[in-house]
């Protein structure tokens, strides 16, 4: 509420736009839907303890308000920025007080991910015994900055990036608001949208902004177009932190871009990257993991490719070496793909720990001593080159364990040919084999 003092036109524009009710919440339609977990909350009027888990300016905060309000709690709100273990103190005395006199109280906590573990500790035995109904708000995933102990006793909501719908339902309430339109042509408007990335909060402040222009910084032919725009507001960087969770999704998005051979999708996310700030040397490195894992022998190029174009970046530097990274990445997008390798080199980890005592065969062992020779190191081996066809079909497994097929390639790129020389040494080695038994 404004004080005395305060017209209600200099709050600022989000703040007056600030939904009231829970049915004005925007772009969180899956959390309000019949079987919605908000609306089973309205239903029995009774409000848990969660964790609202989203992007910035989605409405977190606003819902946190709005669920005291529905639920009839007193509403504290901290911030882990600002607070410590004193303010959770006196938060924690003003809730037995009201309990004490059958009132209950929702503590809000914004960043709640700031709080170290001995803070989020003391939130514990307050949530156990109801003293406390608690609201954490974080933008980070609560499964890598949460204590296990309070995600249990928590549930955790996921609050979605306003999508474009979202953000112009928020463009029409501003202009109801302000009593007339935003001075921007239809184009400028959806790229207005597009800067906000998905931040309702900051559309509102984008949007204001324009309001607030004086008659004579508007075009002299009307509305302002896109260039106008642009030069009228500032663009909001992208969200990306190479610490947070954002950095781990975009490169499991470019990742599975390049597997799914989609060279536009895969630029898109590579550039999204480097957008936000990411090393290049960072994507060449998970370039050439990917050459490895995804792509490996189906193109045994693949990888020096890869390998090239990081050098590349190393001797040119930004921005020109991105292009070797850009072309690395088309490339691998459209490279035949295998895992066969990978696969591989799996299973045979697996197998070699479990069986990681056994000898090899006497008859691969070398006998540099008499005494080797004479306890049978290298008796009976079969020296390939001098054998019909350059292959004895020796078994080089340890004995008493059966054979083993890890690798299995693909009908794909030059994995086709691999496989062919598979098969042919499969049938000599049962040929050899069937020899030996006869003899």
């Amino acid at each position: 509420m404004p004080s005395l003092f305060e017209s209600q036109v200099t709050r600022p524009l989000a703040d007056r736009l600030r939904p009231a009710k829970l049915d004005e919440v925007v772009g969180q339609g899956h959390l309000f839907g019949d079987d919605g977990p908000i609306t089973r909350m309205i239903k029995t009027g009774r409000v848990p303890s969660v964790i609202l888990w989203g992007p910035p300016g989605c409405g977190k905060t606003t819902l946190a308000r709005l669920m005291a309000d529905v639920a009839d709690m007193a509403f504290e709100p901290l911030s882990a920025i600002f607070s410590g273990v004193s303010d959770l103190r006196k938060v924690f005395e003003r809730a037995r007080g009201r309990r004490s006199t059958g009132g209950a109280t929702l503590l809000f906590i914004d960043e709640i991910h700031r709080f170290n573990k001995a803070q989020q500790d003391s939130f514990l035995p307050y949530v156990e015994d109801g003293t406390i109904t608690l609201i954490g708000a974080t933008t980070e995933n609560p499964s890598f900055e949460l204590n296990a102990a309070l995600l249990s006793r928590c549930q955790v909501l996921v609050l979605k990036r306003l999508d474009d719908q979202g953000l112009e339902e928020l463009l029409v309430r501003s202009e109801k608001e302000m009593g007339f339109d935003l001075p921007v042509t239809p184009e400028a408007r959806e790229t207005l949208r597009a800067m906000a990335d998905g931040d309702g909060r900051y559309l509102l402040n984008l949007a204001e902004e324009l309001f607030s222009m004086p008659p004579s910084d508007t075009s002299d032919d009307g509305p302002l177009g896109v260039a106008e725009l642009a030069r009228t507001v500032q663009k909001r960087m992208p969200i990306y932190d190479k610490g947070d969770d954002s950095h781990y999704n975009l490169i499991s998005a470019l990742h599975k871009s390049i597997r799914g051979s989609d060279p536009d999708a895969a630029l898109y996310w590579f550039n999204r990257m480097l957008a936000g700030g990411e090393d290049p040397k960072f994507v060449a490195r998970r370039l050439t993991r990917m050459a490895v894992e995804d792509i490996g022998l189906a193109d045994p190029q693949a990888q020096q490719f890869c390998i090239g174009a990081w050098e590349s970046y190393e001797r040119l530097g930004s921005p020109e070496g991105e292009l070797a990274l850009a072309q690395a990445v088309i490339y691998l997008a459209l490279a035949p793909k295998s895992n066969a390798g990978y696969s591989a080199y799996k299973k045979s980890l697996k197998i070699a720990r479990e069986t990681g005592s056994l000898m090899p065969p006497a008859h691969i062992l070398n006998a540099p001593t008499k005494l080797m020779k004479d306890i049978g190191y290298g008796t009976g081996y079969a020296y390939d080159h001098d054998q019909e066809d350059g292959f004895s079909g020796q078994n080089y497994f340890p004995e008493g364990m059966r054979r083993q097929n890890f690798y299995e390639p693909v009908e794909r790129g030059f994995e086709r040919d691999l496989k062919k020389r598979v098969e042919y040494f499969d049938r000599l080695r049962q040929e050899r084999q069937q020899k030996r038994d006869k003899n």
